[in-house]
């Protein structure tokens, strides 16, 4: 064994001080992540062109080059990368963009599945697209994709909404659920919070629009797929950025990672912190993830999640219209007396098995846990409480011969479970001399055991070399347990919510007319579980009637590529019926009546167009525009004496249009984009509108290499350049008490900067 590693490390040592030494013709084959050969690469040596990959994805640089040699891969529908060759021929793997042709995509029985497999086309936001934006949030990315429409009152509140479905959520996102690398990040009630995730550690995130990925889930929303970043076989690198902006904006972000062929580690470390533009807004979050693969041999890999983060966020809230318009800075008054705030500590892990019981037949098997110790004071109580959730997911896929081609079967099921223990208090803040929220007496004690059962199966049939369909069917049970440790005797309220089981089955069908061009439709059944809070009325009585909202989606569009795959397309157009929706009427400051109000329609058309022209000078230019057009009404919504059919879905915008333009030349990276957000109601009788908006952005930024091995980025930016005053998030239907005005506005950021500087380090 010692004689063996001796060897080795003998034949390492040659080779690295004899390379650059000897003459030789470097060649190598650049694929995706799919092993497919990709062509049309061009390979750039300081910002030069010298050769492209051929049709097989192959390319052989001239003699004149000598390793080791760093080049530069660069194609219109992929990642930039760049790499150093140090042997005679390398594989090197390109990560797609969002917007990569994927007409001939074939889905393979494949191990540890992260994404949704749906074989019509979904929105991705690759991290390429992330540097685009600042790296302190993901809502400009996410707000570019048609269809998709994110609210953000502060860092720590962010509501999704999905062609119209979530817009009824008050404070959070529900009706659409979430994955981070495969495991479950939706709790027991439907909530998913995304800013619990770095962006910067983000290597893709996937959106589903409607309920058609059986196997996640089949909220009427849809499915976010978030993925982190995983070093390459070969691998070796450490990386740190620094960002610093306006309104004592830091963040600092440190990530190392390596990995061969049996072994990848990740590990990353980031801190942000905040003073916030508004009063009582400050933000201060430390996150540490982990994750890890080792593949044990030819047929077991087992990997490794751990991701914690810990943050304190004061809370300005909502203002009212008169305080929006003199000084959106300001907070709401109660809540900056009571120096309200939510003091969060959460941790999500999980451990993945893959085995392959043939070349064609695999299951992946996770077991997961996450925590969430939330504590905030609030004007009205403070919220003390904590959950703790488990579960099991596996999924086994199966190729097969179907009329001569490859065909696919997935099945599996997916456990969730959790225990909610939550306790208000009185808040004392009135009698505490200035100093904020004080603990009162105790007001309630409760705990909430939450059950949800997916299972699943999903066929993949190719008819014929241009039509193929996916049939899907998803069977879900969900029940809820509701213990009062507050109330003895004939106070006491606990008791059980049990929901008959839902069956939602979709069909997707594909058809190809030529390689650029493709056609689809689908149509697919959703439903979203009312909160065990909603199915409670503010005395505690349960309310047998609420019941889960359902609806069918129903889509056609195309995707399609011109100007050899230079000019992108897509087209799509929705009808979305749900029948007994859930809404939440407001009956005191933080008292709400959970019901189903009756039917409403969604629909909309969806556009997207890209342009990338890659010139031989290795300028690069890129233009986009998304837009999307929808009208989302109340069909059958009679509240009390008051009939709202006909009128618009409250909280949601008709109209929503953003572009940039992305221009590069050898070091220098230039991005530009702007997003317009049409008018919404604010109440169900829409009497009340909020203001059009449109908020342009524009960052700058520059890399270089300073040895081999080291390189490093500058990068500069400005959101909201034309100050523009805009409410990022809006409170649907809010009431004023007392003489206080209706609080329906969260401000947007006004005009900030931010800048920052990376420095990486590769092995």
């Amino acid at each position: 064994m010692i004689f063996k590693a001796c060897k080795l490390m003998t034949v390492i040592f040659l080779t690295v001080i004899l390379n650059p030494l000897i003459a030789q013709n470097p060649s190598g084959l650049v694929t995706d992540i799919s092993k497919i050969p990709i062509s049309g690469v061009a390979i750039f040596l300081d910002d030069k062109k010298i050769t492209e990959t051929n049709e097989e994805g192959e390319f052989t640089l001239p003699e004149v080059y000598q390793l080791p040699i760093i080049i530069e891969l660069k194609h219109f529908n992929y990642d930039v990368k760049t790499v150093t060759l140090v042997k005679a021929f390398s594989l090197i793997r390109l990560v797609a963009l969002d917007n990569t042709q994927d007409l001939d995509e074939i889905i393979l029985s494949s191990t540890y599945q992260k994404e949704s497999q749906v074989i019509i086309p979904t929105a991705k936001i690759s991290s390429q697209k992330l540097k685009e934006f600042s790296p302190t949030d993901l809502t400009l990315a996410i707000n570019e994709i048609p269809g998709v429409y994110i609210q953000s009152g502060a860092i720590n509140t962010n509501r999704i909404v999905i062609r119209g479905v979530g817009s009824r959520t008050l404070y959070g996102t529900n009706k659409i659920r979430g994955y981070f690398n495969g495991i479950p990040i939706t709790n027991g009630i439907g909530e998913t919070a995304i800013d619990a995730f770095n962006p910067e550690d983000i290597e893709s995130l996937e959106i589903v629009k409607g309920p058609k990925a059986t196997q996640y889930g089949t909220n009427l929303g849809g499915t976010l797929l978030l993925n982190s970043k995983q070093a390459q076989a070969g691998e070796t690198y450490f990386e740190s950025s620094l960002t610093l902006g306006s309104f004592g904006m830091l963040k600092n972000n440190v990530s190392v990672a390596t990995a061969n062929e049996k072994v990848s580690l990740n590990l990353n470390y980031d801190h942000f912190e905040s003073d916030g533009f508004r009063e009582n807004s400050n933000y201060n979050r430390n996150a540490v993830l982990l994750t890890s693969n080792y593949r044990i041999n030819d047929k077991n890999d087992i990997g490794f999640l751990f991701n914690y983060n810990a943050y304190v966020a004061q809370i300005s809230s909502s203002i009212g219209k008169t305080a929006f318009e003199e000084d959106p800075s300001q907070a709401a008054y109660t809540w900056n007396e009571a120096q309200g705030y939510e003091d969060n500590k959460q941790l999500l892990t999980g451990l993945n098995y893959t085995h392959r019981f043939t070349d064609d037949f695999s299951n992946t098997t996770s077991v997961f846990y996450s925590y969430l110790d939330h504590y905030e004071p609030r004007p009205f109580n403070i919220l003390d409480e904590y959950t703790n959730g488990y579960g099991a997911r596996t999924l086994f896929a199966k190729d097969f011969q179907f009329l001569k081609k490859v065909a696919n079967l997935s099945f599996g099921g997916e456990l969730y479970r959790d225990q909610y223990h939550w306790k208000t208090l009185g808040n004392l803040y009135e009698t505490n001399n200035g100093n904020g929220s004080l603990e009162g007496e105790l007001l309630s004690n409760n705990q909430e055991k939450r059950n949800n059962l997916n299972v699943f199966a999903t066929i993949t049939l190719p008819f014929t070399n241009k039509l193929e369909a996916q049939f899907g069917l998803n069977f879900n049970s969900t029940n809820y347990q509701f213990i009062d440790h507050f109330n003895m005797g004939e106070q006491n309220r606990s008791t059980d919510r049990n929901f008959d089981p839902i069956f939602a089955p979709n069909m997707n069908i594909l058809y190809r007319f030529n390689p650029s061009v493709e056609g689809y439709v689908s149509i697919s059944r959703g439903f979203n579980y009312p909160s065990l809070e909603e199915t409670l009325t503010p005395e505690g009585l349960v309310n047998p009637d609420l019941g889960p909202e359902t609806g069918i989606n129903y889509e056609v569009g195309t995707k399609a590529f011109f100007f050899k795959n230079k000019l992108q397309i897509q087209l799509a157009g929705y009808l979305l019926d749900i029948e007994n929706l859930l809404v939440a009427d407001r009956v005191g400051e933080d008292q709400y009546v959970g019901r189903n109000a009756g039917k409403t329609q969604h629909k909309g058309i969806e556009l997207s167009l890209s342009y990338t022209e890659i010139f031989a000078n290795g300028f690069l230019l890129s233009p986009y525009v998304n837009a999307e057009f929808s009208d989302n009404r109340f069909i059958d919504f009679v509240d009390g004496n008051l009939d709202y059919s006909g009128n618009k879905l409250t909280g949601v915008p008709n109209n929503k249009v953003n572009g940039g333009l992305h221009l590069g030349y050898k070091n220098v990276q230039f991005y530009t984009n702007f997003l317009y957000v049409g008018e919404m109601p604010l109440d169900d009788a829409n009497t009340l509108t909020s203001d059009e908006y449109t908020v342009f952005n524009t960052k700058v930024s520059y890399n270089n290499n300073i040895t081999k091995q080291l390189s490093f980025e500058i990068n500069a930016g400005i959101n909201n350049f034309t100050n523009t005053a805009y409410a990022s998030s809006i409170l649907i239907n809010a009431v004023g008490f007392g003489n206080t005005e209706p609080r329906y506005f969260y401000p947007g950021m006004p005009r900030n900067w931010f800048a920052g500087f990376k420095m990486a380090y590769a092995i």
